[in-house]
């Protein structure tokens, strides 16, 4: 069962931790998608429908609703005791043992390798704690600092996935990274 084997919380530097993202997290990441919205909107198609914090928390519980049905799950991103941002194992399928994972990081939280570190992380719990076959990360073309991600991890770029996503008024192309378990 996925619940058993969430990722709750883990240490990724003095300064970084992911923890598991829970209804009591709401006002903090209300706080930083509100305060980052135009850096966000870029590459988020959410933004306009999160307008209060009634909104954040329904993201929250739509992600333990993944945990409990063991399809994923989301964690807060925190530095220097901030919430920065979000990373999670999403579309988990059990029967062909892949996962996607999502992620954004705030505008000041950038450049600092926290969501590489993160991923990594996710990348490791996929293969050897839920014992997945591949893992898939997709990144708007055009979203340079994205899409380096996957390429320092080592993943293969797989393509491009053309239109893949409308965002607000126009549609971005997505590139699509992968990683096996034996890679």
């Amino acid at each position: 069962m996925l619940r058993s084997f969430a990722l709750l919380k883990y240490k990724l530097s003095e300064e970084a931790e992911l923890v598991l993202l829970e209804e009591r997290h709401t006002s903090e990441l209300y706080a930083v998608t509100s305060s980052n919205p135009a850096y966000l909107r870029r590459w988020l198609p959410w933004l306009d429908s999160t307008v209060t914090p009634w909104d954040t928390r329904a993201f929250i519980q739509r992600g333990l609703r993944l945990l409990a049905d063991n399809e994923g799950f989301n964690c807060g991103l925190w530095y220097q005791s901030r919430l920065a941002g979000v990373v999670g194992l999403h579309s988990l399928s059990s029967a062909n043992r892949h996962v996607s994972i999502g992620y954004w990081l705030a505008e000041q939280a950038q450049g600092k390798g926290l969501m590489t570190s993160a991923c990594r992380v996710m990348v490791n719990h996929a293969f050897k704690v839920l014992a997945l076959n591949r893992v898939e990360i997709r990144c708007a073309v055009d979203n340079v600092r994205s899409c380096a991600i996957p390429i320092r991890l080592g993943f293969k770029h797989e393509g491009v996935i053309r239109q893949a996503e409308w965002l607000y008024d126009h549609f971005v192309d997505h590139n699509v990274y992968g990683m096996l378990a034996h890679e």
